[in-house]
């Protein structure tokens, strides 16, 4: 028994080491390939981050610009600089572009007022009175270090990441400050030494109006590599844990079967020392034919089992996939609810299921109502409550549950991709300060509904207001008034307008009022209204303060465009405006 007991013992070992080593080459295999994956993923995850990031920068760049644009065209149509022109009064052009330091001026005969940046952006504007060309507004937007860390901290850029501006492959600002070339041609991802140190980098396309100017981002490639680094040391801790348990659960195995073969030894060995009464039947109707007939059903029974077992697997992993494709293709909340209400039913056999939403809606499949046992799951994600699942049947199985909260973990998921879809949807078509329309959400509802009215034949007028004086609110009582003031404007225009008109903030303090079945007498009545309710309106931070508006109008004619509309209206806002302000001007029928 002695020798028996070491040779169990001995295959006991050996089972451990022919486990152990057959995990070797496939966990070696599976460290080598994921940790290939996870570096190469680690730079793709970082280029596509430095691409949203330089998206945002020249988003915002092009917001700039837009303003310099515009502050240009504004200061082309003030009279007084006009007036100077038609002069030649370059003392009092001085004195005009004093107060803009962004802008600077060219008339006829070399004339010119301003100071003109070293390396800027540049937005002329021609100044006209009637037919004569008077000279050019010229609005600049530096290309300075100062830019360049308006631009990298308004795009949210990382903390290590590095913002310039190339002039071809010359660094010539930076933020945080690097010196150095980046030859790396635009739209294209490369790692890159600069000033001694490996970066990651991307570079997108020229800057408008800059020929040859390019803005580009640099992440340590120090970063990259530590992380990638932390990604392979967990990745090999979880391999050495797999290889431990498997070490561990081939010890355990071989214990149990080194166990059942010593029982078996003893009754050989009493068999060998004489106990005649002990048998070890190998064939016929005795103990081991019995107990392999009694294997083979068992066998048979669980072969049958594993069968049911996989169809059920498939048709859940069926469920599964339509589930995940559903999910993935839309971004309504009550369509997915249905989807997660009916898929959750059929993964888990169960007789009904029911979701009531946090907004109190209820969504019903099958037979929600019946009697049985009730699987009740919370629809929560980030501190988000979308509801409950409920789920009836006759009883759940526990790979039943785990289906059930492995469908309620991805339902949430996707219902908190919806809101956030939801969010950035309205976020796209609403101005940030005001809660109005942008000028891209009122232009394209001024184009639907200039369509509409020439097809049906309906009276259509469109109103811009301008809020007087709001560079001298700003100037005085700071910006946060100014913002005040405008969102105070935004008030006065939700509570004057009808539902079905549109209010949408067109630039800076200028909105514009989209007025559906309004002819131009009701459009100037609806604008008196909206002016004398601004002008009664207290601003709470500086109760003093008195706040007007101008105000153009114009009608829609069906042989105009909406380009045509809006100018009239601004027109008329001009005429206004020289008129004394605070006062509502139609536009004139020529405009047209």
């Amino acid at each position: 028994m002695r020798f028996e007991g070491v040779q169990l013992s001995s295959f006991k070992l050996k089972l451990v080491a022919y486990f152990v080593l057959l995990s070797l080459v496939p966990l070696a295999a599976t460290y080598w390939g994921f940790s290939t994956v996870a570096g190469s993923g680690e730079s793709r995850q970082v280029t596509l981050r430095q691409e949203a990031g330089l998206r945002a920068a020249l988003a915002l760049y092009a917001e700039r610009a837009d303003r310099a644009q515009a502050e240009a065209e504004r200061a082309a149509r003030s009279r007084p600089l006009q007036r100077a022109l038609e002069r030649g009064d370059r003392r009092k052009l001085r004195q005009i572009v004093a107060a803009e330091p962004s802008l600077y001026v060219v008339g006829a005969g070399g004339l010119r007022a301003g100071t003109v940046p070293h390396r800027a952006a540049s937005f002329p504007v021609d100044v006209v009175t009637g037919t004569h060309r008077l000279g050019q507004v010229v609005a600049t937007v530096p290309l300075d270090g100062r830019l360049v860390a308006l631009l990298r901290h308004g795009a949210g850029f990382d903390s290590g990441d590095v913002l310039v501006l190339l002039e071809g492959r010359r660094i010539v600002t930076a933020s945080p400050f690097v010196t150095g070339n980046v030859p790396v041609t635009a739209g294209r991802s490369a790692t890159v030494r600069v000033g001694g140190t490996r970066y990651r980098t991307f570079v997108a396309p020229g800057l408008p109006r800059v020929p040859g100017a390019r803005l580009a981002v640099l992440t340590p490639k120090a970063l990259i590599d530590a992380a990638d680094a932390r990604t392979r040391d967990r990745l090999l801790a979880g391999l050495l844990a797999c290889l431990a348990l498997v070490g561990v659960v081939a010890y355990l195995q071989g214990r149990a079967i080194v166990r059942n073969l010593s029982r078996f030894a003893t009754a050989a060995g009493g068999i060998a020392q004489g106990s005649l009464g002990v048998r070890v039947p190998v064939r016929g109707r005795d103990e081991f034919g019995a107990l392999g007939a009694a294997l083979n059903d068992m066998a048979e029974q669980l072969e049958a089992r594993l069968a049911e077992l996989e169809a059920e697997r498939r048709r859940v992993r069926d469920a599964l996939a339509r589930f995940g494709e559903a999910l993935a293709a839309t971004h309504d909340a009550k369509q997915l609810l249905r989807i997660v209400a009916a898929t959750a039913a059929e993964a888990t056999s169960a007789r009904g299921s029911r979701i009531v939403s946090a907004d109190g809606s209820v969504v019903v499949s099958g037979d929600a109502d019946g009697e049985g046992e009730r699987l009740i799951l919370p629809l929560t994600a980030a501190g988000e409550q979308f509801g409950t699942l409920e789920l009836v049947g006759d009883s759940f199985s526990k790979e039943q549950r785990m289906n059930a909260a492995s469908l309620a973990a991805h339902a949430v998921v996707a219902l908190e991709n919806a809101r956030l879809h939801g969010m950035v949807e309205r976020q796209a078509l609403v101005d940030g300060l005001t809660g109005l329309s942008n000028r891209r959400a009122a232009s394209d509802a001024l184009h639907a509904e200039a369509a509409r009215a020439e097809r049906l034949e309906t009276p259509l007028s469109v109103v811009l207001a301008d809020i007087d004086a709001f560079k001298d609110v700003n100037d005085v009582h700071g910006h946060a008034v100014g913002d005040e003031v405008l969102r105070a404007f935004a008030d006065v225009l939700r509570e004057t307008l009808r539902d079905s008109d549109v209010a949408g903030r067109w630039g800076g303090e200028e909105f514009l009022l989209l007025l559906p079945g309004a002819d131009e007498e009701g459009a100037a009545q609806l604008a008196d209204r909206v002016r004398v309710g601004l002008a009664s309106r207290s601003i709470p931070s500086v109760p003093d303060l008195r706040v007007t508006a101008s105000f153009g109008v114009a009608e829609y004619a069906g042989e105009t465009n909406t380009e045509q509309l809006v100018a009239a209206a601004d027109g008329a806002l001009y005429r206004a405006k020289r008129a004394g302000k605070d006062r509502v001007e139609r536009a004139a029928r020529a405009a047209f």
